[in-house]
């Protein structure tokens, strides 16, 4: 259903993926426009609160809504004439028909600062990055910590955000074999994102540094750092600095 807001146009549509989930398509592809619509609707969903949907997760370019399609209270979605799912989707495309109208509605994004050691033992792949995009690892550093990116989704790790979209110089693939143990707090590229591995976990992306900043923390409210739609900023720091950081989480 198209719509139309201060901005880029909303345009969604809304399919099932099983009995237990439906899916909002806003386009294909990874922009940071696509990605803010999202998470706008993702936000706007939580807020309504509406009967039976049990999980809002945004992604790059659709949102997927988990939900439980035997209730049985009075009014609920089983009561309905219709299909569960379809009665859903009705709900659905009237929350997200008042995002057309309500720019208000767009809450400003969180920018979150993550110190990052780049290079030597913090960021083994450095050098191969910089080799790979014909330019020097300084030209790495510069232009992946120069721009804010986008929290586009987590995932693949509890905590573990995708986040780009970096310049087009650093565009490199995954490597061809991953790693079977990469350690806490690792800073990655691939495909013109970044990838921070919230614990120790096999990878396939390149290592470009590390950050002494906890992603996930079960003990803590909430337990994720990062959330889709904060802007992160990348500041580099010396080997001395993320030594001492890391200490002081002791």
């Amino acid at each position: 259903m198209p719509g139309s807001a201060d901005g880029p146009t909303l345009r969604w549509t809304i399919e099932a993926q099983g009995d237990r989930c439906l899916e909002i398509g806003f386009g294909r592809g990874m922009s940071i426009d696509t990605g803010r619509q999202c998470a706008r609707a993702a936000a706007a969903l939580r807020r309504a609160e509406i009967e039976g949907i049990t999980d809002v997760v945004p992604t790059f370019n659709a949102v997927a809504v988990h939900y439980q399609p035997n209730l049985t209270a009075a009014g609920s979605l089983q009561d309905s004439p219709e299909m569960p799912h379809a009665l859903l989707a009705a709900r659905i495309e009237a929350v997200l028909d008042t995002l057309r109208h309500n720019a208000e509605d767009i809450a400003p994004a969180r920018i979150v600062d993550i110190p990052v050691c780049y290079g030597d033992d913090y960021g083994p792949d450095l050098t191969h990055v910089a080799q790979h995009c014909g330019i020097d690892p300084a030209d790495v550093i510069r232009l992946h910590s120069q721009q804010t990116a986008y929290v586009f989704m987590l995932g693949f790790a509890p905590g573990a955000p995708y986040i780009g979209v970096h310049d087009e110089k650093l565009d490199i693939g995954r490597r061809s074999t991953p790693r079977t143990r990469l350690p806490a707090g690792s800073v990655a590229i691939a495909n013109r994102q970044t990838m921070i591995y919230p614990n120790a976990s096999p990878g396939g992306w390149h290592i470009i540094g590390a950050t002494p900043v906890v992603l996930f923390d079960p003990g803590r409210e909430p337990a994720t750092l990062l959330a889709p739609g904060d802007s992160i900023r990348f500041i580099p720091i010396t080997a001395a600095e993320y030594e001492r950081l890391l200490g002081a989480r002791a």
